[in-house]
């Protein structure tokens, strides 16, 4: 083996040295990125904070608008109801036409104002939850008579399927209703002819889903993420014939998020579609029955 030399003194603290100085650096180094990522959380902090304050004015903005728009609204819709029941004296054909397309127009802005007053509150963090127990079949049958009157297409059958074996619920049954609402209108309206149909079922343990099935337009796959979107609407000849503010299926999906839930969509161009929210049997904290 050959022979190693010994290590001098000098070598010795000539390694020391360059070993302190290679610490220097390296700790010079760790404080410039400590510096450095200390400056990009203060970013992101402020960042967050006007994110936050744009957030806040907008909904702010928009509660303020939809309040102010109602009044307007409402005496429109008063006014129409009023030469439609001819009140005031008889109408001619194209009266009563043009009477009822204005009345439908005030119908369609209540709805967006509406939309936009619930998508403000639910941002601003505002909507409050009221659960309570209640039982599927009677859901069903407030839908049904609700949307009874607006059932104009004699091509199109409405039908709600009777829920079985589905235990009492306890959420609130309002915004389940609301969600189940936006997702029957949109279905009525893009289904020109065949059925909507409602139904409800256990989805594992603990969990309800309840679907709308259409035979209508479909949608094609590029679009069941973007549609969950505010203010998005698919491009089809039927979509421009047919106005919308594109806030109810984003309402929908924030509305399941609160309840503890989540939406869903199935759907083909030609095929139909499928909007589906799953809920928990019962809402966090609830009581004993």
């Amino acid at each position: 083996m050959p022979h190693e030399k010994p290590t001098t003194p000098e070598a010795l603290q000539a390694a020391l040295a360059e070993s302190e100085l290679q610490a220097q650096t390296l700790r010079s180094e760790l404080e410039e990125t400590n510096r450095g990522v200390l400056a990009l959380y203060a970013e992101l902090d402020s960042q967050a904070e006007q994110l936050r304050g744009a957030t806040e004015l907008k909904s702010r903005f928009l509660a303020y608008m939809s309040h102010e728009f109602r009044t307007p609204i409402n005496s429109i819709r008063s006014i129409t109801r009023l030469l439609l029941d001819r009140v005031d004296g008889p109408l001619t054909e194209e009266q009563e036409r043009q009477v009822t397309f204005i009345q439908q127009n005030a119908t369609e802005f209540a709805e967006m104002v509406d939309d936009l007053l619930d998508l403000a509150k639910v941002e601003a963090g505002r909507v409050e939850i009221s659960p309570a127990w209640f039982e599927m079949v009677d859901l069903f049958s407030a839908l049904r008579g609700m949307f009874k009157p607006v059932l104009t297409n004699p091509d199109v059958n409405l039908v709600f399927e009777e829920p079985k074996d589905i235990p009492k619920l306890y959420t609130d049954d309002r915004k389940l209703s609301q969600i189940l609402r936006n997702f029957i209108s949109n279905a009525l309206k893009f289904t020109p002819r065949g059925e909507v149909r409602v139904s409800a079922q256990l989805a594992g343990p603990g969990h309800v889903t309840f679907s709308v099935a259409d035979t209508g337009i479909g949608i094609a796959a590029d679009f069941h993420e973007s549609i969950f979107e505010d203010f998005s609407q698919v491009q089809s000849p039927l979509q421009k014939r047919l106005r919308g503010t594109g806030l109810g299926l984003s309402l929908s999906k924030k509305l399941a998020q609160l309840l503890g839930g989540s939406v869903r969509l199935q759907s083909a161009p030609g095929k139909g579609s499928v909007f589906s929210v799953t809920l928990p049997v019962q809402w966090e904290g609830a009581p004993a029955e």
